[in-house]
């Protein structure tokens, strides 16, 4: 079945980024200056430019990708860990940042590497990537491992050293073994909880296996996505975790609030999925995923504003969230660029 996407546009990067980063928050499509910066955010928009630039070759993703760069190069402290949030004055919010943005720090700093961009960026982000690895093993957070397999796996197709292979398989294995310590009867999943960028833990295993190539890695990634399914599957329609409440095991899942990240990470983890078994039900299931977008979730509403290229801030009990924040709106652009680089083949795409 072919998917009727929106045109690739990056109209909301452009209109939400000064000379110092992608601002946080929006009232409605304006930026909230008072609410200034995070390295999340910088992270994110940083993996979009690349994806963007691999796909269009497009100049002026060279001196967007220079901003959020920079950003995380002025955030990461001389012990190579991370502020998160930067006053619109330009001054730090925060003592230590959260490890979600050491994560996707690595993430964005392994795509840039792996990238087309000129060579002195690629040092900069190499030198970012480094001093920044330490800290993964000070931690037990389930995402920071996962970004940062996927920061590896870019950082290794650019500079294939085996070191960065033990790395990532080290941290396959703690996912793994948190896997195994939570599987209680139909419980499969890394966590006793559901909350939130829940597929990138699957995901992160999918490209642990063809990078490492562990069956077992396989095995779980396979075992805890098909949980995902089940949990946020309603029908054909997808209903991710809602925000207000989680899923916490032996309890009722939340419906609300719905957020765009969830199904950005369902749809890239989809096509890892793919990537890694050339299973094309996982293709269908990014498709249908994708399709919370463009109004076929839970309240058939459309969360993509084609007016803007932002997207919502999430689907409430009674309302759209229309505010067009950056978590969201480039959640949104992350995984409609996963799907252009789909195109091909049985993945034929029409316009809208």
């Amino acid at each position: 079945m072919a998917i009727r996407l929106p045109p690739l546009k990056i109209d909301y990067l452009l209109s939400f980024t000064d000379d110092t980063g992608i601002f946080q928050h929006a009232k409605y499509c304006v930026p909230k200056r008072n609410e200034g910066y995070t390295t999340d955010d910088n992270a994110r928009a940083l993996i979009a430019c690349i994806r963007y630039h691999r796909l269009k070759n497009d100049p002026e993703m060279k001196s967007l990708a220079n901003i959020y760069l920079a950003f995380l190069n002025h955030m990461q402290k001389p012990d190579g860990n991370f502020h998160n949030y930067l006053g619109y004055e330009r001054s730090f919010l925060d003592v230590d940042g959260s490890e979600d943005c050491m994560g996707r720090t690595l993430w964005s700093c392994g795509c840039t590497i792996n990238s087309a961009l000129p060579k002195d960026m690629r040092l900069v982000a190499k030198d970012i990537f480094d001093r920044g690895l330490p800290w993964v093993w000070k931690t037990t957070s389930l995402r920071f491992y996962a970004f940062t397999i996927m920061g590896l796996s870019q950082y290794f197709q650019a500079i294939p050293d085996s070191n960065l292979t033990v790395s990532a398989g080290k941290l396959a294995d703690n996912l793994v073994q948190h896997y195994q310590d939570e599987v209680k009867g139909d419980w499969h999943w890394f966590e006793p909880h559901l909350t939130y960028d829940n597929a990138r833990l699957s995901q992160a295993l999918f490209i642990a296996y063809r990078m490492v190539g562990n069956r077992k890695y396989l095995e779980v990634a396979k075992e805890s996505m098909d949980f995902l399914l089940k949990t946020q599957m309603v029908g054909d329609v997808f209903v991710p975790i809602g925000n207000d409440g989680w899923y916490k095991r032996g309890g009722n899942r939340a419906f609300y609030d719905q957020q765009p990240l969830e199904a950005a990470a369902m749809v890239e983890a989809a096509v890892d999925a793919y990537e890694a078994t050339k299973d094309k039900r996982y293709v269908r299931l990014a498709n249908t995923v994708f399709e919370w977008f463009l109004g076929k979730n839970s309240k058939r509403v459309m969360v993509y504003n084609p007016e803007t290229a932002g997207c919502f801030d999430g689907v409430n009990a009674d309302r759209v969230n229309l505010n067009q924040g950056a978590e969201s709106s480039i959640s949104y652009l992350l995984a409609r660029l996963r799907l252009e680089e789909l195109k091909g083949g049985f993945w034929k795409q029409k316009q809208i």
